[in-house]
């Protein structure tokens, strides 16, 4: 029966690898930044999304491409969303999950732009940092969401919602690993299911509801992390602070970590009093189109 199963995973595994070489045939010869991003593991992220049907997979990825070209995420610098994140609504943690994940933290009672458009801009520029930040080996991210003081004055419109849901699924497949929603009110169930409406099912299945007189959805939680990492605002032992002069500074630094990988030639900007000055990014490699 060993032998069994482990001639079934590789044959598996042979499968995938057979399916991800199809799939780069399909697409063709890729050059400058699109080369650099549609690496096996990415290939193999938007086929599992797709179920391995490599032709879904492809039109999948295309229509990615093309939205790279244009909304151009790598290119968004820190200086041109700082306003965004002054209150810490959406920030990367400085620790990660068990499995070595980068985890987002997500705070909506502290929104503070009305601005659709900037809003899911912000949260593109976290999701390009968090995936330069992942580990190696590492293709997922785990989500924080935390609805202390939580209201329908600071809620995310549904159509803000869906438009973000949009581009996590469509342009970040299989990105997230889980997404935890910590103690929300009775009344975001309402607005849960709107929203759901708009998730496909696997993305559904990463969502988990937790309540801290809930012994078992507390319990799932701490599988995921290790509760001395734990901010006490999720049941853990740590202290959540957010300080946005910081944490402009790390954003600064890693900036500089995605010209260099994308291959722009961008000079570091001043950090003063959590906002940034830079000069425009001049890209040195091709753009894909």
């Amino acid at each position: 029966m060993f032998l069994r199963r482990r001639h079934t995973q590789k044959d598996d595994s042979e499968q995938r690898d057979a399916k991800v070489i199809e799939l780069r045939t399909a697409i063709g010869p890729l050059s400058g930044r699109c080369s650099l991003s549609c690496t096996d593991a990415c290939l193999m992220r938007y086929l599992e999304a797709r179920n391995w049907n490599v032709d879904k997979a492809r039109k999948m990825l295309e229509e990615t491409l093309k939205w790279r070209s244009t909304y151009k995420p790598e290119e968004i610098r820190w200086h041109e969303v700082a306003h965004e994140g002054e209150t810490g609504k959406v920030s990367r943690a400085s620790f990660h999950d068990r499995q070595g994940r980068t985890v987002l933290i997500l705070r909506p009672e502290m929104q503070n732009t009305t601005s659709a458009e900037n809003n899911i801009r912000y949260l593109v520029y976290l999701l390009e940092n968090a995936i330069i930040n992942l580990s190696e080996g590492q293709e997922q991210m785990s989500w924080l969401i935390d609805f202390t003081g939580f209201s329908l004055n600071t809620s995310v419109p549904i159509r803000t919602a869906r438009d973000i849901i949009y581009i996590l699924q469509s342009h970040y497949p299989e990105r997230l690993a889980i997404a935890f929603l910590y103690n929300p009110p009775r009344f975001f169930e309402a607005f849960y299911k709107a929203v759901r409406y708009f998730l496909d099912p696997k993305t559904a299945q990463k969502v988990k509801f937790v309540y801290p007189k809930n012994k078992d959805s507390v319990e799932m939680m701490q599988l995921y992390f290790d509760i001395e990492n734990l901010p006490n605002e999720f049941g853990g032992n740590a202290t959540l602070k957010y300080d946005h002069e910081e944490f402009s500074r790390l954003m600064a630094q890693d900036d500089v970590k995605t010209a260099k990988f994308c291959g722009i030639d961008e000079k570091p900007y001043q950090i003063g009093n959590g906002h940034s000055v830079a000069p425009e990014p001049a890209p040195i490699a091709q753009q894909a189109s």
